[in-house]
């Protein structure tokens, strides 16, 4: 075996009810319910038009402009997958572009979270498959290696395994680990009813603002007499 070239199977994955459910859930608040700890940081930004993105993780780790493994990740992919590639962030050379989400479209892929950069950037907006990524530049990839995929992979911090519920709204992209998906789901079911009820309150002019004085008093400020 030559070190930095591995592809292992993928052992376990979310289900597709998971993924439904999930879908229905914006992006922030599941962030807050996983006590906003985690975050693929603000770089990767959303290249398609709209929609939301949900799916079980297929993992790429490649050097830095190289989609030779990104490539085979798409020929493994199973309909409903999301693959999700730590290529570094640099942006030197894109990782894919129109050819390719074609055929990730045919493979029946959910969508794509890219460390790295993109082109055909009006193409991947008017297709509209979901694609995160942290750039945009015409110059093509190289199709060398070395990668792994289906390895334990990080992304501003966020760790990502293969198998684990992949999220993208406008807000960005999340990770929720396949251990959690249910405790993580029901605490985001609860912020939804609470910001439901909330939202009806202000609607009806009665939602309490007096947790901002509370707060503002513990912390010691000095506010002024007649604001």
């Amino acid at each position: 075996m030559t070190l930095g070239f591995r592809i292992l199977p993928r052992e376990r994955a979310v289900s597709s009810d998971v993924v439904a459910r999930f879908l229905k859930l914006p992006v922030a608040n599941v962030s807050d319910s996983m006590s906003r700890m985690t975050a693929a940081g603000s770089r990767l930004t959303r290249m398609h038009r709209d929609g939301q993105m949900a799916g079980p993780a297929v993992t790429v780790k490649s050097r830095p402009g190289d989609n030779l493994m990104l490539h085979k990740a798409i020929d493994m992919a199973q309909p409903g997958d999301v693959i999700v590639v730590d290529a570094g962030g640099d942006l030197t050379n894109s990782l894919m572009g129109e050819l390719m989400l074609a055929y990730a479209i045919k493979r029946g892929v959910a969508g794509f979270v890219l460390n790295g950069a993109i082109r055909d950037a009006d193409a991947i907006r008017q297709v509209n498959l979901p694609v995160f990524a942290a750039g945009v530049t015409h110059r093509g990839p190289y199709k060398d290696g070395p990668g792994e995929i289906n390895v334990p992979i990080a992304i501003e911090g966020m760790v990502i395994h293969a198998g684990d519920l992949v999220l993208g709204d406008g807000d960005g992209v999340l990770v929720v680990p396949y251990d959690e998906v249910e405790t993580v789901y029901a605490a985001t079911n609860a912020k939804q009813d609470a910001e439901t009820r909330q939202m009806e309150a202000i609607e009806a002019g009665t939602n309490d603002r007096s947790w901002v004085d509370a707060a503002l008093k513990r912390l010691g400020c000095q506010i002024a007499e007649g604001v």
